[in-house]
């Protein structure tokens, strides 16, 4: 970083330190004051959401209006309860696991795991369980995308990074992700975005054709590991861990393309059931159907 990054990220810990001090109840309001003003001053994101929910969901508009406007709100904490990584994980008070069995099957699971989750409630508190999941040295990875602001970028990895999972950055993160699920680490990627055409799988999602990252798939077949569906859902003050049936990829059978679009659908239509159950919890305002299959070229 440059003298000049180096101050503003210096002044974005000490806001950061600021904001800490009001707990998960002030970030809660901050978020939802956050996602309340995003509403009124982005109409083109408004309504974007809210035909998103229309054409996806089926729901008439008012109930869209209503959904989508929580999906805001919902939004502005997650990027408030950066702050609370650090004092969020696996012995919190706030936290309850959904399905305890399964829970502890996946702490006693001894095989590379790639978990698939989402941009779906608490999705940058997850982070803070997934590193006290397992002890060092098992290796304990997300896969992000950087920021371009160096300052940004630094600040929002130290606060990701304070529980002990690392960050890597989604550009040419292969060969790092393979060397952790070698050592039979967990790999935690969002598999809900758009993504380009050279990277897709292009699968159903939400009654709709959608640019799939096959990466997570392509990984987790070249590993042999397990793919577990993962998120952490707010329910009041409270956080809901939640966890599917995970898939064996050592198990899947046909060419490797045909593994890798099965393990695609899978975390596809998992992520799908997750967003189902809790609509307001996902982050409608992105453009997840921008990116169209190509049509095949006509024969002469």
């Amino acid at each position: 970083m440059t003298r000049k990054d180096r101050l503003r990220f210096h002044l974005l810990c000490a806001a950061g330190t600021l904001l800490r001090l009001t707990g998960f109840s002030g970030t809660a309001v901050l978020g939802n004051m956050m996602g309340h003003l995003i509403w009124h001053l982005v109409p083109s994101r408004r309504k974007l959401a809210v035909n998103n929910i229309m054409r996806h969901l089926g729901m008439d508009r008012r109930h869209a209006e209503t959904t989508a406007h929580a999906s805001f709100c919902h939004t502005g904490r997650s990027f408030m309860e950066i702050l609370l990584t650090g004092t969020f994980g696996m012995d919190s008070p706030r936290l309850r696991i959904a399905s305890p069995q399964l829970m502890q099957r996946l702490r006693e699971c001894d095989r590379p795991i790639v978990a698939a989750t989402a941009h779906f409630g608490s999705w940058e508190l997850l982070a803070s369980m997934l590193g006290q999941l397992y002890a060092p040295p098992r290796p304990r990875m997300v896969v992000v995308r950087r920021y371009h602001d160096e300052a940004v970028q630094e600040f929002i990895a130290t606060c990701r990074e304070a529980t002990g999972a690392d960050m890597i950055g989604h550009r040419n993160a292969a060969m790092s992700v393979l060397r952790a699920l070698h050592k039979k680490g967990i790999v935690a990627f969002l598999v809900d975005h758009n993504t380009s055409s050279t990277e897709a799988e292009f699968l159903p999602f939400l009654n709709e054709v959608a640019a799939v990252n096959m990466g997570p798939a392509l990984l987790a077949v070249r590993a042999k590991a397990l793919i577990w569906p993962v998120v952490l859902v707010r329910d009041g003050k409270d956080y809901v861990f939640h966890l599917q049936e995970p898939l064996d990829t050592a198990l899947l059978e046909g060419s490797r393309e045909e593994q890798i679009k099965i393990a695609a659908t899978f975390y596809t239509q998992a992520i799908e059931k997750f967003i189902r159950e809790r609509p307001e919890q996902w982050f409608w305002m992105h453009d997840r159907w921008k990116t169209k299959e190509r049509a095949p070229l006509s024969q002469s």
